[in-house]
Parts: structure tokens; C-alpha cells; sequence
């Protein structure tokens, strides 16, 4: 079976790429179509991602184009639809789940953790699970309890897992593919206070070296400094809005100097003058203790 790395976007990788303006969903949804299109093995499950397209429409007229036995509506059991797609997965095929909500994973996690993420290193790395889940993920819309959370932290402190989130359309249908490409189960946040988000995708484009370590500065300002990698890496891209950056103390304004977020899983090594100015501040969704951001280390300014 072919990978990303190994076979280009069916938009031929000689043409120039075709440039348009799409939002979060849309981006998701195109990186979805595109993948379908490339391998007969991709298939779509979740509650009411068929002829509705899905709550968020990130899958609308996907049932319609590639039908019933390639996009297909399931019960409401989480559990169910993610031990369905491991069975799946271990026969060959490419399973792309969507949970519904946050806050609905958690009757699947025994299955996600226990399942999912040991069966490669059960079988002595004899089987993959080429499974992605989906998850729409944190607030910003005004949902009540339940579709408001950010369960991403437990998730990432389970090995076996890719944890990875994107921060943009181009990102969304970067990585939807790059995700889908994967040998290794992937669950892939989608901030749903970003799908209307828009911004230009080149759909031709495919990035092949998705592992690529590259720093991105998203906003200039004085006084924050956010680290972070590529568009397109499994680190973690989504983070607070420019306009919503917090304030530092004793400043006026919400000026800084806003990295891309540091990911979940490796280390973010920091250009110089954030280490000389000493001026790291993390920022996450994520409640309670122990989340991620609180995972960055600090040295120290320089003498």
C-alpha cells in the first residue's frame, strides 16, 4: 500500500498547485475527499457523518460521492465504532472515525489506550492499526458540558499513540492526509472554534517530510513567547488566537511574541532571545493538573 511519502496528490505533483480559500472544515473535508480518492482501502464511520455530513459538515457529500460502503453512519457507541474499526484495520483497510464530540470518547477509551495503542508492540510489531480518530475538541462555540472538553493530554501520555491537532485549513488538509498515511493510530484533535476559520489551501500540496523540524513565528509582539513546530508535524498547531492573547503582567495590551504551540510529545528547543529574555509562558485549553503546557522546561535565563 502506498503512503504520502511515496505517492503524490492525485493533483499531479508537476502542476502547479491550485490555490483556494476554504475554511477549517472544508480544508478537512477536501484532505478527506482526497485521500478516498487515492486509496479504495479509506473508509469513513460515526454518528450522522453520512447523508447529514456530520454535525460540523466536515464530511458532507462524501456519503453521496463514494456511498454507503465507504461512508457509513453508525450507532451511538463509541466503543462499539472503535473496536469495529480496529477489526477493520487488522484486515487491511484504513478507518477513519469520527467522534461526535469531545467529551462522547471517553466510553472508548479502555479500547483506544488498552487496544489500539499496544496491539503494535503486542504482536511483536507484526500487526499495524492504521486507524485515525477524529475528534472535534475544546470550546469557543458556547456548547455545555460534554462538547466543551480538551481530553487530548491523557491521550498523549499514552505510548503507542500519534496525538496531533492543526491550526489552520492548509494544516487541516495537510495533515488529515499525512494522519490517514500513518501505519500508526492517529487521533486527530479538530478545534472546533476553528472550523469556520478561513484561509488559502493549495490542494496539489502535500507535504512528504511531515516529521520535519522547523520553527514558525505566528505574531511579533513584547512580552510572550510561544514555542512550536511545523504545519503539517505531529507537534501540537493549535493554540489561542492572536486577538485573545493574554495580557502580560503589567503591560497594557496583548502583545507577544506568539510561537506556534510546543506539541505534545517532543521537546521545543527555543531561538536564543527567548532564552536570554526569559519570557516562556505555555497556554492551553486543557483543565485540571498535568496538561501539557505544564510539561515545558525551563533553564533559566542567561547570565
Amino acid at each position: 500500500m502506498t503512503t504520502l511519502d511515496e505517492r503524490p496528490s492525485t493533483a499531479t505533483a508537476s502542476a502547479v498547485p491550485e490555490r483556494t480559500t476554504l475554511t477549517m472544515a472544508g480544508a478537512i473535508n477536501a484532505g478527506l475527499r482526497a485521500a478516498m480518492e487515492r486509496d479504495d482501502k479509506v473508509l469513513l464511520m460515526g454518528e450522522d457523518i453520512g447523508a447529514l455530513g456530520g454535525v460540523f459538515r466536515v464530511t458532507d457529500g462524501l456519503h453521496k460521492d463514494f456511498g454507503d460502503e465507504r461512508v457509513m453512519d453508525t450507532p451511538l457507541a463509541e466503543s462499539g465504532i472503535v473496536g469495529t474499526a480496529i477489526g477493520m484495520a487488522m484486515r487491511g483497510y484504513r478507518p477513519v472515525i469520527e467522534i461526535q464530540f469531545d467529551g462522547f470518547i471517553f466510553p472508548a477509551y479502555d479500547q483506544i489506550t488498552t487496544q489500539l495503542a499496544k496491539m503494535h508492540y503486542r504482536s511483536g510489531g507484526l500487526i499495524q492499526l492504521p486507524v485515525v480518530i477524529r475528534v472535534p475538541y475544546a470550546g469557543g462555540i458556547g456548547a455545555i458540558e460534554h462538547h466543551s472538553e480538551s481530553p487530548e493530554a491523557l491521550f498523549a501520555h499514552t505510548p503507542g499513540l500519534r496525538i496531533i491537532s492543526p491550526a489552520t485549513p492548509q494544516d487541516g488538509f495537510d495533515m488529515i492526509q499525512q494522519a490517514i498515511a500513518s501505519p500508526d493510530p492517529v487521533l486527530f484533535f479538530e478545534p472546533k472554534a476553528r472550523y469556520w476559520d478561513k484561509g488559502e489551501v493549495e490542494r496539489g500540496r502535500v507535504k512528504a517530510q511531515a516529521r520535519r523540524r522547523r520553527r514558525c513565528l505566528r505574531r511579533y509582539g513584547r512580552d510572550v513567547a510561544r514555542p512550536g513546530g511545523p504545519r503539517g508535524s505531529r507537534r501540537h498547531a493549535r493554540r489561542v488566537r492572536p486577538h485573545r492573547a493574554p495580557r502580560a503582567p503589567g503591560r497594557r495590551g496583548g502583545g507577544g511574541r506568539w510561537h506556534r504551540c510546543g506539541g505534545h510529545r517532543p521537546a521545543v528547543d527555543l531561538p536564543a532571545r527567548f532564552r536570554c529574555r526569559g519570557s516562556l509562558g505555555p497556554a492551553h485549553r486543557t483543565g485540571g493538573g498535568g496538561p501539557r503546557g505544564a510539561h515545558v522546561v525551563w533553564c533559566g535565563r542567561r547570565a
